[in-house]
């Protein structure tokens, strides 16, 4: 089968598409086989290029965490059957390749009305920023919710799913003019540039602030972030796009009665067994209902997974970035 591989850790260029044995008939038979369609890319695809994430797996090896496709063959004892349209989760890497074999438990039935391509732009997206504005952020009814990196995936999954979650608004923070329409296209209720973004939160909001930031990027723009956190507010801290870890001076937290949030998905779903299907079990109606719109990702044949991945790195992808394999 084809797949995309990292070939040595220096940078998306390194990537190539190349044969690769498909998965064996032991894995087979114990877990679900699934003939891939289209695999999401993220934002540790390209740190993984670089050998710079926290997993390091042996070279050569295919990266991608999500998949869509369409199940080959699967355990008697499974709630998927061959033929079914399914997502999947490989979690850490092996995703962007023709044939992939998961455990049940990582895969997921894909509502009719949402295609293979939009499909893999969901799981790790659209879970991460649940788990971020459910379990950990504590998003109640009514809320406004501030979005940084609004244009990337995170940034617009926040955007399509913050207002069935509850929030009343969302702030969009973007770095450009064409950003914002992106954004505004994700249903931002107003959109504000990264410069000067602190005194346009104060002014849409009245002085008030907001109750929950969803932070992917980091970088410096986080004290001013902080201190567009209204009265007992949440800044939700995703990852580091932005390339710096900040630092917190904790008297900030104290003044304002606010908190700064860890929402590390990954790891959550390792230590809480039985999350990731509870939270498919909220996200697939909204999905099916249209209440919760699919992504509308950008979408790369195979072929150009090195391109995929390098506009991630670049910070110049829109949306979610998703390969397609069939």
């Amino acid at each position: 089968m084809r797949a995309a591989q990292i070939t040595r850790l220096d940078g998306p260029d390194a990537v190539r598409v190349a044969e690769v044995e498909e998965p064996s008939s032991a894995e087979g038979a114990e877990q679900v086989v699934i003939d891939v369609h289209a695999a999401g890319v993220a934002f540790p695809d390209a740190l993984l290029t670089r050998g710079l994430y926290q997993y390091k797996p042996e070279l050569p090896f295919t990266p991608g965490a999500e998949i869509a496709g369409v199940v080959r063959s699967a355990p008697a004892d499974a709630h998927v059957a061959a033929g079914d349209r399914v997502l999947g989760l490989t979690m850490l890497s092996g995703g962007m390749a023709e044939v992939v074999a998961l455990p049940a438990e990582r895969v997921f039935p894909l509502p009719d009305a949402v295609s293979f391509e939009a499909g893999a732009g969901i799981l790790f997206n659209d879970l991460t920023v649940q788990f971020a504005l459910r379990t950990r952020g504590r998003l109640a009814e009514g809320e406004t919710v501030l979005v940084h990196g609004a244009a990337g995936g995170i940034g617009t999954s926040a955007l399509r799913l913050a207002p069935a979650l509850g929030a009343a608004r969302t702030i969009a923070v973007v770095s450009t003019e064409e950003k914002a329409e992106i954004a505004r296209a994700a249903g931002a209720s107003d959109v504000v540039l990264a410069d000067g973004f602190r005194d346009a939160v104060k002014e849409i909001t009245g002085g008030r602030g907001v109750d929950v930031v969803v932070d992917p990027v980091g970088g410096d723009r986080f004290t001013d972030s902080l201190r567009s956190l209204a009265v007992g507010g949440r800044l939700l801290v995703i990852g580091f796009t932005g390339g710096e870890i900040p630092t917190v001076k904790v008297n900030r937290l104290l003044l304002n009665n606010v908190d700064v949030v860890g929402a590390g998905w990954g790891a959550w779903t390792f230590s809480h067994p039985g999350y990731l299907q509870e939270q498919w079990a909220e996200l697939q109606p909204l999905l099916a209902s249209g209440v919760v719109p699919a992504p509308q990702p950008e979408v790369f044949p195979l072929e150009q997974a090195a391109q995929a991945i390098a506009s991630l790195e670049n910070r110049n992808a829109k949306g979610k970035v998703v390969l397609k394999l069939r």
